[in-house]
């Protein structure tokens, strides 16, 4: 569970799970769909309302996509994935469907906290969204952007002259925080990855990288001449003026993942991918 400073806590999974407990749901692509047909077959599943845990079918575009309408609706259930995507960096491997059952009882849980994004528009509405992997700014135009960082309410970097930048969690520090040039994180380092993409001024500078305490600020410089939206994982606002970030402990969040294949392994492999 998340520890009074926020970290992450690994432990296997015991009876709070009933097996007979369990919801299912499969993204819409035939094999994902193939999947669930013969998980069917084999168990009885449960509606999501009735259910204490829920198996994920599909890639990480869905499992990110399950767990924020979770988020959405208040109700977060531990999530087990099995991959029928491409990458699955989120999910387990796609076998033995006859052991199921016996798979999740044996499974260790990682409890996440996602990112709360906070985004005041140009003409002056609020927006609120979760982010399990990353909030990015991003220009919206041929125009470089100008944000202003702030963290922690000190001005850090008057002006960051850019094609965007982001703030990712450990979780999601393999992800597009990666493609940017920025660190990968263990998954219990308590820390944020600040990574700005394509920089132009400063030109030597390479991000940060923060205590999983930080409230982190963006406000956008000349927003009518160079606009800039926000994207909170999957989410998108454009015409932002002023974006706040910051962990949300009270969000938790639980994936569920076999013994030898967890997230923390896999994001001590990928720094040896070659």
């Amino acid at each position: 569970m998340v520890t009074a400073r926020g970290g992450v806590e690994r432990t296997r999974v015991n009876t709070e799970i009933d097996a007979g407990r369990l919801a299912l749901l499969a993204s819409d692509t035939e094999r994902a769909q193939a999947a669930a047909d013969e998980l069917r077959g084999l168990h009885a599943f449960v509606d999501q309302d009735d259910a204490n845990a829920v198996v994920v079918l599909g890639g990480d575009g869905f499992m990110l996509q399950t767990l924020h309408q979770m988020l959405d609706d208040g109700r977060v259930l531990p999530a087990y994935g099995m991959n029928c995507g491409t990458v699955g960096f989120l999910m387990n491997r796609h076998r033995s469907p006859a052991k199921l059952i016996e798979r999740i009882a044996k499974a260790r849980r990682f409890d996440i906290a996602p990112l709360r994004m906070e985004a005041e528009g140009r003409s002056g509405d609020t927006h609120v969204a979760w982010a399990i992997n990353e909030v990015s700014l991003l220009r919206e135009t041929r125009q470089t952007a100008k944000i202003e960082v702030v963290l922690d309410g000190k001005t850090r970097l008057k002006e960051l002259v850019c094609d965007g930048v982001l703030v990712a969690t450990p979780a999601g520090s393999t992800a597009y925080n990666l493609s940017a040039s920025g660190p990968i994180l263990p998954l219990d380092s308590q820390l944020l990855a600040l990574t700005p993409i394509s920089p132009f001024r400063p030109r030597r500078w390479s991000g940060a990288v923060l205590p999983e305490r930080s409230r982190v600020g963006f406000r956008v410089i000349e927003p009518d001449k160079r606009p800039v939206s926000v994207v909170a994982d999957q989410r998108e606002f454009r015409d932002v003026a002023e974006v706040n970030i910051e962990i949300a402990r009270e969000r938790q969040l639980t994936l569920l993942f076999d013994p030898g294949h967890s997230l923390d392994e896999r994001i001590v492999a990928e720094q040896f991918a070659v």
